[in-house]
């Protein structure tokens, strides 16, 4: 709206209006200059406008001239237009009224000689044949139209309380106002429903005129001088009248006054604004109020006020108020407004709100001036919060999707800068992901402005790398700012390893960090970022030298990925620091690049710093079991390493070493106690009888005596052995014991001295001669369990042994079951032995053992034997059969069954099952198989 229309917005600033206003121009302002505006009515695609002239001008809703009717020689006081916009009624002071056309060239004219006050035509009015209209005015008469057979013939609705001052229609219902109230007429039922009379204490309608609108089918608002009232008219639901009224009374509506209320002001418009009221409000003067709606008319004066546009509910709360800067609104008075809305459309029409996607649109008419009043929208309320510094409010409205998508740009920009200029730089850093969205020219404008005022860390994290992607001197520049501040150079360092390498050249990076390295600010988040960049740049032999300073753990995994084992040559100290446990394995792996005496050199150079002894134990350990040769120079050393750190690993060192002095060894073993390899020292050096003392007085292990003497294979320390236990009497038994199966324990009895008393001798020998017959009763039952396992062994080849393989094909079954009953049966047990080729050479050449003619394997069907023998299915029944007749009178019933008998199981059960059940068996007629 202009600077003049936003006059009267300037006076609220915390309440945010419920209507945005616009003064209609187009040819509107033109037209009115020379005239003045009477009335307006509101279609679908178009508006009309009445003057004082008596012209209808067709506008549209941008205010430019589309028709012009010259209709009437006096004032236009009412237009109506039909539900679909094709048909424009007017009234006026001349007494005439006029249905155009919209679209054609009809038009009908009719003249009542008396001013008419107020139109309405049947909303339907294209539709219908009837072609009806209502109208009225000072004449007390209000006429109902209809077109006839012949021509048009009128009928009074209702007369006789004073002019017609308005009327509306909505479907079957038409209200009308007169000096004595409001009612309500059915179209339908040809019937008056109701009669609300006029607020008392109101002017007459010639001072204030009552104002009447269809909220929705059943809802009428009634504005009239300082008085709403909202009337429900509703179907009569009374069915128990009886007789001849009762059709008519049935069909009765009923009206109830479901809101009233009184208004400071006097009403000269009224409209619906969804469940509240748009009130067009006149605010009267002091003279106005002095004579408190005395029945004299007004005079126009100067001292009018602005008239006011007003949102109320039911219960005359008011939500918004607004004052329009009219034109010449000082000179006008009540009746010199209007108030005029878009009308329902499709079929809202019905229900009496605007339809999803409708404007609703709400004309304040004067005599020179037409403003228009639409709701506000979201983008409307987002700009009105960014007028008044609410820019979060702003932006959660935007992000609610309210508005166009573009205005985010604005917004953002617009609460960017309010934070900047508040110093908050780090809550304008974390909003860009959001406000700035996938702008790549937005994103480099303020990642250089936050440059310039030296706050670019905090924008750093919430930088895109990829839509958009921006320039590669953005991201740069972004870097070097972290790196030249130390506070933020943990930052440049997860920056690093979060962006990808392809966005950004290294190299100036790397130009700004390497002057700091070797001054006292440096960090070790610096230099761990520098390695990084080292990396991403290949130079990994400077990364390592970073990474091996730094300490840190995944130092081998870099090593063994890049191959830098020249490039931690010299830094085996400082790798084994780091972690002793993978560093050993490293450079053990690497002993050709590395070697073992480099390694211990750098190793027992640096023992003032650390724990080199056991570094020293750890890798020679390590370089023994992998190559016991390897480091052969330094097992003397590993010797005393081993006593320290691992006597444990000593003796099976000692017995896998072979360079190594045995002197010294022996001294770092008596020095430490270790007794066990002492024994294996005094052994491999000769002194076995030393050692077996050592075993006997310092052990006491008689079975370890045994076991060495054992080794030692010289019957001498067995007789060393016995006398140095003859001075331990409770030794003698354990021996008696633990040398069975090496000496006789009668040779030991003999050596002991008569009268030596021996503890627990008894129970020794007794515990020898037990030992003995044990050992006697495991090789009997060992012995027995062998002879079972070959005889079931023999049993079970012998049963293998006696199976045949049945090889035959379908044809020669089906030939066999219909021979005969006996075959049948045969063939059936036959079908389920295990079909296999043979590809062995049976004994009688591949030719049948009765027959002697040769085998046809596709054709017929053969018995093979695993003793090798093969008959014809056919010649071998017939060669059973002739032998089980020839046996039937002689053999018992036992016999019969085991000639017959025909094993082909594996388990001894089913052979039994088998033989249980009768089943006949073949067997070979030629080998011993034959006689089981």
């Amino acid at each position: 709206m202009s600077q003049e229309n936003s006059d009267y917005e300037e006076g609220e600033e915390e309440d945010e209006p419920r209507l945005k206003y616009q003064r209609m121009g187009g040819s509107v302002p033109s037209l009115l200059s020379n005239d003045a505006a009477t009335c307006l009515a509101v279609a679908d695609r178009m508006i009309a406008l009445g003057t004082r002239n008596g012209t209808v001008h067709i506008l549209d809703f941008l205010g430019n001239q589309v028709k012009e009717y010259p209709a009437h020689t006096g004032a236009v006081n009412d237009l109506c237009f039909d539900v679909e916009g094709e048909y424009i009624g007017s009234c006026s002071d001349d007494g005439s009224v006029i249905i155009n056309s919209l679209f054609t060239e009809e038009k009908l004219k009719f003249d009542y000689y008396r001013p008419m006050k107020a139109i309405a035509v049947d909303p339907y009015f294209a539709k219908k044949s009837s072609r009806r209209f209502v109208a009225g005015g000072l004449a007390g008469h209000l006429y109902i139209n209809t077109k006839k057979w012949i021509g048009y013939g009128d009928q009074i609705l209702h007369s006789g309380e004073g002019p017609i001052h308005a009327v509306k229609w909505r479907t079957n219902l038409i209200a009308w106002a007169n000096d004595a109230g409001v009612k309500v007429y059915d179209s339908a039922n040809n019937q008056r429903i109701t009669f609300i009379e006029r607020p008392r204490g109101s002017p007459f309608p010639e001072i204030l005129l009552p104002h009447l609108v269809w909220q929705d089918d059943s809802l009428l608002v009634i504005g009239w001088g300082t008085s709403v009232k909202i009337a429900l008219i509703r179907a009569n639901q009374n069915n128990t009248t009886s007789g001849p009224y009762r059709h008519i009374m049935s069909n009765m509506n009923k009206v109830d006054i479901v809101a009233s209320f009184q208004t400071g002001y006097y009403v000269s418009g009224v409209a619906p604004f969804g469940d509240n009221l748009v009130v067009l409000a006149y605010i009267p003067g002091e003279e106005d109020r002095e004579k408190e709606f005395s029945n004299s008319v007004p005079l126009r004066q100067a001292n009018a006020q602005r008239p006011e546009v007003r949102v109320v509910t039911w219960n005359n709360e008011e939500l918004a108020t607004d004052a329009l800067p009219v034109h010449g609104f000082e000179h006008y008075k009540t009746k010199d407004y209007s108030l005029a809305h878009s009308p329902f459309s499709g079929s809202s029409y019905a229900g009496g709100q605007w339809a999803a996607g409708d404007e609703p649109s709400y004309y304040i008419v004067s005599p020179k001036d037409v403003i228009i009043a639409k709701p506000r929208d979201a983008e409307d309320h987002i700009s009105w919060l960014l007028q008044h510094g609410c820019h979060e409010k702003a932006l959660a409205a935007v992000e609610a999707g309210k508005g166009r998508s573009e205005l985010i740009d604005e917004v953002g920009s617009r609460y960017l800068d309010h934070l900047i200029v508040q110093r908050k730089y780090a809550e304008a850093a974390s909003l860009c992901p959001k406000l700035l969205r996938g702008s790549t020219s937005a994103w480099e404008r303020w990642l250089f402005h936050f440059a310039h005022l030296r706050q670019l860390p905090v924008l750093v994290p919430y930088i895109p790398t990829e839509n958009p992607r921006l320039r590669d001197t953005a991201y740069e520049v972004a870097l070097v700012a972290l790196a030249t501040t130390p506070d933020f150079h943990k930052d440049l360092l997860s920056t690093i390893k979060s962006w990808p390498p392809v966005i950004y050249s290294v190299k100036p990076v790397i130009a700004v960090i390497e002057p700091q390295i070797d001054s006292s600010s440096v960090t070790d988040a610096l230099k761990e970022a520098l390695a990084e960049l080292y990396v991403i740049d290949k130079q990994y032999d400077k990364a390592v030298a970073l990474y091996v300073e730094l300490m840190k753990p995944n130092i081998f995994d870099f090593i063994e990925k890049h191959n830098l084992h020249d490039a931690v040559h010299e830094k085996v100290v400082q790798l084994m620091t780091i972690d002793c446990k993978l560093a050993v394995p490293l450079l053990v792996q690497q002993r050709d690049f590395i070697t073992p005496f480099e390694v211990v050199s750098q190793i027992l150079a640096a023992k003032n710093n650390c724990d080199s002894r056991y570094f020293l134990h750890m890798y020679l350990h390590s370089l023994f079991e992998t190559n016991p040769h390897a480091g052969k120079e330094f097992h003397d050393m590993q010797v005393e390493l081993y006593a320290d750190y691992d006597p444990k690993m000593l003796l099976p060192f000692f017995r896998s070493s072979q360079h190594y002095k045995l002197e010294k060894a022996h001294e770092i073993c008596l020095s430490r106690d270790l007794l066990r390899e002492q024994v294996f020292i005094l052994g491999r050096m000769g002194n076995a009888k030393q050692a077996l003392a050592v075993i006997i007085n310092k052990l006491g292990d008689i079975e370890e005596a045994v076991d060495f003497v054992s080794m030692q294979h010289d019957d001498e320390l067995w007789d060393e052995l016995i006398r140095q236990c003859l001075h331990k009497p409770e030794m003698i038994g354990m021996l008696l014991e633990h040398t069975v199966g090496n000496l006789d324990p009668l040779y030991i009895v003999n050596m002991v001295p008569n009268g030596l008393e021996i503890p627990r001798l008894r129970d020794h020998l007794v515990k020898i001669i037990t030992d003995y017959r044990t050992e006697t009763s495991l090789r009997h039952g060992c012995n027995d369990i062998l002879k079972a396992d070959i005889i079931n062994l023999l049993i079970k080849y012998y049963k293998e042994a006696r199976r045949a393989v049945y090889l035959s094909n379908e044809e020669d079954e089906v030939r066999v079951k219909r021979d005969d009953s006996n075959v049948s049966q045969l063939t059936e047990r036959s079908l389920s032995m295990k079909n296999m080729e043979v590809k062995s050479k049976v004994r009688a050449g591949g030719r049948c053992c009765v027959c002697f003619d040769p085998f046809s394997i596709q054709n017929v069907s053969i018995i093979v034997f695993y003793c090798c023998h093969a008959y014809h299915l056919t010649c071998l029944m017939e060669s059973s059969n002739s032998a089980n007749d020839n046996k039937r009178s002689k053999a018992t019933s036992k016999e019969a069954v085991s000639y017959y008998e025909y094993d082909d199981s594996d388990a001894d059960e089913s052979d039994n099952d088998n033989i249980s059940s009768g089943a006949p068996q073949m067997r070979c007629i030629l080998c011993t198989t034959a006689a089981g």
